[in-house]
């Protein structure tokens, strides 16, 4: 009974050293020069121990929300043009009304001047 877990193990240790061991060669031999700015925190582009009424920008919202639609056409895009054969013409139809909601919303953050850069 027995040796039929003792791969397993091996595969744990091995797993578990070689882990180890790439941890402890970054530690190492990785470059470490700490600064000012390195080691502050970072949150939401504004210093972290401020005052929490401070207004700051909608172009933040409007990235993450940029980002969302984005995110969510590419995870459906994908399994819909797998199963484009199956599911006929008024999955395609379905498909571009999607497609069509994404791009009015693209359209909106683009007016509000989201994808403008300073």
């Amino acid at each position: 009974m027995l040796e039929n877990y003792l791969p397993i193990l091996i595969f744990l240790i091995v797993g578990f050293g070689l882990g180890v061991i790439l941890l402890a060669l970054g530690y190492f031999i990785g470059p470490n020069r700490p600064d000012k700015a390195k080691n502050s925190p970072y949150e939401c582009g504004f210093e972290a121990f401020e005052d929490a009424r401070m207004k700051f920008d909608v172009r933040y919202y409007l990235v993450a929300i940029l980002f969302i639609l984005f995110d969510l056409e590419i995870a459906f895009l994908f399994p819909w043009a797998v199963a484009l054969d199956g599911i006929g013409l008024a999955g395609f139809w379905a498909m571009m009304l999607f497609l069509a909601i994404l791009v009015a919303g693209f359209i909106y953050e683009w007016r509000k001047g989201a994808l403008d850069w300073e």
